[in-house]
């Protein structure tokens, strides 16, 4: 009996989780502390920097001098034409729409304080809606890193989930919308709302960013409709220093840790 409780626990914080926001409302940020403080209670976690406008690697304390090593997946020309059998930025013709990527966590990610970190990138002809090799690939790790593996992931995304597909989305646990005190960012949670309900997905939670106040705290809350408010963190200098200097979130100040881990909690609660 005592075996199977602890095996129920340990599956319970086997979690997918997407992470989502308008821009600048701090999502990178709060990605890469959840992924700190799981790797730091020993999970197996991978980050997923999904945004095209990608600083995840920074957040996570990558240094400066390897940043400009690091290429993305849809960069990866040899590897998408491998894998697909179409060379990248091809349109139309024929390719791959379920390419094998198992081994694509561990032989390009990049390892940093216990956390894999991957890179997606966005395909140069992807503004134009078209389904070319890169996205099929992106697509299909994707997938494989939310349905099929069994580390903690957590998917840094840009302002919007419309690059889910329904079978990827059933299989996150927690859609969560950064927000800022402010309109513009809780219409953004809003249309994420929705999008996820197209999706299947029955439950968005809220998080609040850069709070300076109850009454900031208040605002949000009286502003979501169908949504969970899981917790907030307040605005912090300290973190906009580690920026500018290049330093981890999660050297940024104890009490941002000590907001994220009870966001932690919060939603292993809810989920």
């Amino acid at each position: 009996m005592v075996v199977f409780c602890l095996l129920s626990i340990e599956i319970l914080t086997i979690m997918k989780i997407a992470i989502t926001g308008k821009g600048g409302v701090g999502k990178t940020t709060i990605s890469a502390l959840l992924s700190y403080i799981f790797a730091s209670e020993g999970k197996k976690v991978i980050a997923v920097d999904a945004d095209p406008d990608a600083n995840l690697a920074q957040a996570l304390g990558i240094a400066r001098e390897q940043l400009e090593t690091i290429k993305s997946i849809a960069e990866m020309a040899e590897l998408v034409e491998e894998r697909t059998g179409a060379k990248p930025g091809s349109i139309g013709g024929i390719f791959k729409i379920n390419p094998k990527v198992d081994d694509i966590p561990d032989d390009f990610g990049y390892k940093v304080n216990g956390i894999k970190l991957l890179v997606m990138g966005k395909s140069k002809t992807a503004a134009a809606g078209c389904y070319c090799p890169e996205n099929a690939l992106l697509r299909r790790l994707l997938k494989h890193l939310i349905v099929e593996r069994d580390e903690v992931v957590i998917v840094d995304m840009e302002a919007g989930i419309e690059h889910l597909t329904r079978g990827t989305a059933e299989g996150v646990d927690a859609f969560i919308v950064v927000v800022e005190p402010g309109q513009r960012s809780l219409q953004t949670a809003s249309a994420v709302k929705n999008l996820a309900r197209e999706l299947g997905v029955k439950k968005v939670f809220v998080i609040g960013n850069k709070v300076r106040n109850e009454e900031d705290i208040m605002f949000i809350k009286n502003s979501l409709r169908d949504m969970e408010f899981i917790g907030s963190m307040r605005f912090d200098n300290a973190i906009t220093e580690a920026d500018i200097k290049g330093l981890p979130s999660h050297k940024a100040s104890r009490e941002s840790i000590y907001e994220a881990m009870n966001i932690k909690k919060t939603l292993e609660m809810r989920v």
